[in-house]
């Protein structure tokens, strides 16, 4: 008994002397696994940020120590120059990993932190100013209403009280952009007046809500309704949650209002960062930080213009077996199918509700047809919401929010039902391929579940390049697995594919070829037949997001170039799924490491 005891001891000391010296090598020296290090770096991150930590959801059951739910992040020039200090230690360490040293898994990782932390080094060593805090899709104002309200989870009373610190916060968090903003004015970087409009609208419009109508609160009042707290707790929860509103949320909400007036005569004349301070340059790592290639802008808008050229043809093919006069342009084509009664539904109060329930059903007769593509489909479900009120005017017209990794929450197709007529129904399988199945959320929830995945590889690096180019390559596939079933819904398809070739044209014309926001408007709805109101929210998207639209067709080509290359090589021997899973499997990686992950996959089956 006492020899075991005394083996315990020795044991316990062994392992405590062991992790001591493993957390000193972790935190304090090169650490030897170059994994273990960006796992840590990740981890730190996420600490650093309560909000990445609420959205997780994975520690919530230890609020009462981390106290997360009840925090907010307060970023500022400071933590501005912190974090490009913290990239360039870690690009330098993350570079002293020999590559012989490593293994193939390793190999890639450190290809893909070292591209990620060049870019980020590149950007805010020449470029620190250059975006725009507030603008009209995601700035402060409106990323922090729809984390509370969507995100931040009202399960207890505990829970409730962490809403209210965060509300109250809001005016602490809007003081680190102010410093921001007001840096970036001495800078002479300011969007276009049409972002000024807008954010003044959105601000001006939260101030104008009354308690029952402002959704921090009636989202707020809804969940706590049904905790079965008392009436007496439940009133003063929603007394405190006014205070916060009018202290915190409201105080800050008009103080970034007066900055807006205050600068909007500082507004940019022009819509491309070509004209910001070597805009040219900024333009490029833009392009290279979201296609993950070296693609030049001229060659970009070149390929956009053969793509689009493409598309119409075949376009115009259908249009012609379907008897309608081809003397027209396919945009003129497109906007005559948004007129026709069959396409649209009525515009009534229910409306909402009648889109979503007909989305739902595509989504999960999708699910059941996908599975002869894939070797794995998601563990996580996918609803259908449609966009908050308070941001449907200018959201874009569908999006994506990814699934809880604890299972709490399932994904959310968001759709944009502001417009009636941005919803044709020929439209819709569309969309909910792109965003749901086979889009977004499989790609994405294949990744978060993936256990053979390290931390960072998982959540340490992800590009629009690969997560929307496979969205684009979703709609296309679900196509060729035959769940286009009329020539409608296929000419929807093709026109979501000439929509991103577009982008090609439009987000290069404005950023490189000097275009105007009227004249890029004018091009996309010639040759897309999208709705005006469509076509604007697109283009000011453009003009406030440099570079990201290209993403999508340059990934989905690379991924179609990728799949025709596996099958010459292989022949018979060629697998779907298999070709799917080389691609899937990794995370979300840079087109370059898609590309060699695919070779290896013929490799390994070439015979």
């Amino acid at each position: 008994m006492h020899k075991m005891v005394r083996f315990s001891a020795y044991s316990l000391l062994l392992g405590l002397i062991v992790g001591a010296l493993y957390l000193t090598n972790l935190f304090f020296m090169r650490p030897v696994s170059i994994d273990h290090y960006l796992a840590k770096n990740l981890l730190v991150d996420m600490f650093d940020s309560p909000e990445t930590i609420t959205h997780l959801g994975l520690v919530d059951g230890f609020n009462w120590l981390t106290q997360h739910n009840s925090k907010l992040s307060l970023y500022n020039l400071e933590m501005i120059e912190a974090d490009f200090q913290k990239a360039v230690d870690r690009r330098r360490l993350i570079g002293s990993y020999p590559p012989a040293d490593l293994s193939d898994h390793q190999r890639i990782t450190q290809k893909i932190a070292l591209f990620d932390l060049d870019n980020e080094i590149r950007q805010t060593s020449n470029f620190r100013f250059h975006g725009y805090p507030l603008e009209q899709l995601g700035g402060v104002h409106l990323d922090l209403v729809e984390f509370m309200t969507d995100i931040h989870p009202i399960r207890s009373r505990a829970e409730a009280e962490g809403y209210i610190s965060r509300i109250d916060q809001f005016d602490e968090v809007f003081d680190g952009n102010l410093e921001i903003l007001n840096a970036q004015h001495g800078e002479g970087v300011h969007p276009p007046a049409f972002v000024f409009e807008h954010v003044r609208r959105q601000l001006s419009e939260f101030l104008a809500y009354g308690y029952e109508d402002n959704p921090l609160y009636s989202v707020f009042m809804n969940k706590v309704g049904i905790l079965g707290l008392s009436n007496d707790v439940v009133t003063d929860l929603g007394e405190r949650l006014e205070n916060a509103i009018n202290n915190g949320a409201n105080r800050g909400f008009s103080r970034l209002l007066s900055y807006v007036d205050a600068h909007i005569e500082h507004a940019n004349p022009h819509d491309g960062v070509w004209s910001l301070p070597n805009g040219d340059a900024f333009y490029e790592l833009r392009l290279r930080s979201y296609t993950t290639t070296d693609a030049t802008a001229a060659s970009i808008h070149q390929l956009g213009v053969a793509e689009v050229d493409r598309i119409t043809r075949r376009m115009r093919d259908i249009f012609n077996g379907l008897g309608y006069s081809t003397s027209k342009s396919v945009g003129l084509l497109m906007n005559g199918l948004n007129e026709e009664p069959r396409f649209l539904y009525d515009d009534t109060s229910d409306r909402k509700d009648l889109v979503v329930a007909d989305y739902s059903a595509i989504v999960a007769a999708t699910k059941e047809a996908v599975g002869s593509a894939f070797r794995q489909l998601p563990r996580a479900d996918v609803v259908v919401r449609a966009v908050p009120d308070y941001s449907e005017e200018t959201a874009a017209g569908g999006y994506y929010m990814s699934p809880a990794l604890d299972g709490s929450r399932p994904g959310v197709f968001y759709a944009n039902l502001y417009d009636i007529k941005q919803t044709p129904k020929y439209s819709m399988r569309t969309l909910a391929f792109h965003e749901a199945i086979p889009g977004h959320h499989l790609q994405n929830a294949i990744n978060l579940e993936n256990e053979d995945l390290t931390l960072y590889r998982k959540h340490g690096y992800g590009t629009s390049a690969f997560s929307e180019g496979w969205a684009l390559y979703a709609e296309r596939l679900a196509v060729e697995l035959g769940l286009v079933d009329n020539p409608y819904d296929e000419l929807g398809v093709l026109q979501s594919e000439l929509f991103r070739a577009v982008r090609l044209v439009v987000d290069t014309g404005i950023h490189f070829k000097r275009w105007t926001r009227q004249e890029a408007i004018e091009y996309m709805k010639n040759t897309t037949g999208m709705s005006n109101t469509e076509v604007v929210v697109e283009i000011e998207r453009y003009i406030v997001w440099p570079g990201q639209a290209c993403s999508y067709k340059m990934g989905m080509l690379k991924i179609l170039d990728l799949r025709e290359r596996a099958k010459t090589v292989l022949g018979d021997g060629f697998d779907l799924k298999m070709f799917h899973s080389a691609v899937l499997d990794h995370g979300e990686p840079p087109l370059f490491i898609v590309e060699e992950l695919v070779d290896r996959m013929i490799a390994d089956h070439h015979h």
